[in-house]
C-alpha cells in the first residue's frame, strides 16, 4: 500500500517524539508540528484505522510494527539527506526543509545509491 506524504510525516514525528519522551500524545504532535488539534485528531484516527499506530485509553500513541518501519525509513532518509546537503554547503535550515521534501519522492533505489555513495566517501576520508 502506498502511504501518503502527510501520513509519513506524522509517523516520523511520532517516532522522533518517542525518542525524546517515554509517551507521545496527540497534543505533543500538535505542538511539534504547529497544526490544529482537529487536524491531528483526524490524522491519528486515519493512522489507527490503517494499522500504523495504536492508542491506549490514556491517549498515548504507539507505533505499530508497520508504522515503525515507515517512520524509521523516513527518519533515516531525513537525517542522511539533511546532513549530506549541509556537507555540500547548504545552510542547516534550507537543508532540513529540502530533505523533508526530497525524502518522500526519492525512490528506494535512488536513496540506496546516495546512501552507498555517502558511505564510500566517508570511508575514503
Amino acid at each position: 500500500m502506498k502511504i501518503k506524504e502527510s501520513a509519513e510525516n506524522y509517523l516520523e514525528t511520532i517516532y522522533i517524539l518517542s525518542l525524546k519522551n517515554s509517551h507521545v500524545r496527540s497534543i505533543d504532535i500538535v505542538n511539534e508540528l504547529d497544526f490544529a488539534k482537529p487536524s491531528v485528531s483526524v490524522a491519528m484516527k486515519n493512522l489507527r484505522e490503517h494499522g500504523y499506530i495504536s492508542m491506549d485509553s490514556d491517549g498515548y500513541i504507539t507505533l505499530t510494527d508497520q508504522g515503525k518501519v515507515i517512520a524509521e525509513n523516513m527518519y533515516e532518509r531525513h537525517t542522511l539527506l539533511s546532513q549530506w546537503l549541509m556537507d555540500l554547503g547548504v545552510d542547516k535550515e534550507t537543508a532540513t526543509e529540502d530533505a523533508c521534501r526530497i525524502e518522500h519522492v526519492l525512490s528506494k533505489d535512488s536513496f540506496e545509491a546516495i546512501k552507498k555513495h555517502i558511505t564510500q566517501c566517508q570511508k575514503s576520508k
